[in-house]
């Protein structure tokens, strides 16, 4: 057999049964039904000895994965994130654009997460997983929970709209300096504040502007609907897009720029952002 991955278990508050244990600290096997057919297929040693579905797990355990020389070699994930702020219950990191955030597909965020964080030690520790979206094409901060009790709670965080989110984008045409935006999205109610914090002349696009936004709802493609609807879309948009005002090849220019919230566990008050991309500043370099 062949070592694949190799995890030690930092101290653990309370034993909890390896089984639920495992879930989420191998990168190739993300889910506790691969856990189990990798013990029963004896792939998994705990301190060199075979694990066993029954095995507890206290804390200082070196947890190897192996392969069989005839099983098909584990076919893995390879993306590093940046991580901007982690503890025992979430974790804040910075989705690049054009990876999507879960899904289908191999290449995703969800995916991803196992490898960059740390398994929590809290006896409801979980594979980490998103609390909320961004688009395919739009970069930014995503937030995610670490244990089953967290993601309940974020979750809730988000549906009583006590995370304020900030966004920038580069959007097209002539704009009020200021506004609110209520337009419903898919017959729901949706709000957005923005501000235009500079403008530039655009040969072809007549006006660029750099705009802050702080949407107040959480509805699909709200940014993008909201903006569209003023019919200042966002550069690079190819849904939601003017005749003949399609940027093509630098994708689009929506960024989630920053998260606010007080931590649900810690009490702390929680304040990350993260950088413009540098696509935004050759066309406003003094932002």
């Amino acid at each position: 057999m062949q070592l694949v991955e190799t995890h030690f278990v930092n101290k653990l508050d309370t034993s909890i049964r390896f089984q639920e244990y495992a879930v989420g600290i191998f990168n190739t096997i993300p889910t506790k039904s691969g856990i189990k057919k990798a013990i029963k297929k004896e792939l998994i040693f705990i301190d060199d000895t075979l694990a066993t579905t029954s095995k507890y797990i206290s804390g200082g355990e070196k947890i190897e994965l192996f392969e069989s020389e005839n099983s098909s070699t584990f076919e893995r994930l390879k993306l590093n994130l940046e991580v901007l702020f982690e503890d025992d219950f979430l974790a804040i990191i910075y989705k690049p654009a054009g990876i999507l955030v879960s899904g289908n597909k191999f290449v995703t965020i969800a995916n991803a997460l196992s490898q960059n964080l740390q398994k929590s030690t809290f006896f409801d520790a979980v594979k980490p997983q998103p609390i909320h979206r961004l688009d395919y094409p739009t970069s930014g901060l995503l937030l995610i929970g670490k244990t089953s009790t967290a993601i309940t709670e974020l979750s809730k965080l988000f549906e009583e709209k006590e995370i304020q989110k900030t966004y920038f984008a580069i959007t097209i045409g002539k704009m009020k300096s200021k506004g609110f935006i209520n337009s419903p999205i898919n017959e729901k109610l949706a709000y957005t504040n923005y501000k235009v914090l500079q403008s530039v002349v655009s040969k072809r696009f007549e006006y660029l502007n750099l705009v802050k936004l702080q949407p107040k709802t959480g509805r699909k493609h709200q940014l993008r609907k909201h903006l569209f609807s003023l019919k200042n879309p966002i550069l690079g948009d190819k849904e939601y897009f003017l005749e003949n005002k399609i940027l093509n090849g630098k994708g689009l220019f929506l960024h989630a720029a920053g998260l606010e919230f007080t931590h649900p566990f810690t009490k702390e008050k929680i304040v990350i952002s993260k950088e413009i991309p540098k696509k935004f500043t050759k066309i406003f370099p003094d932002f």
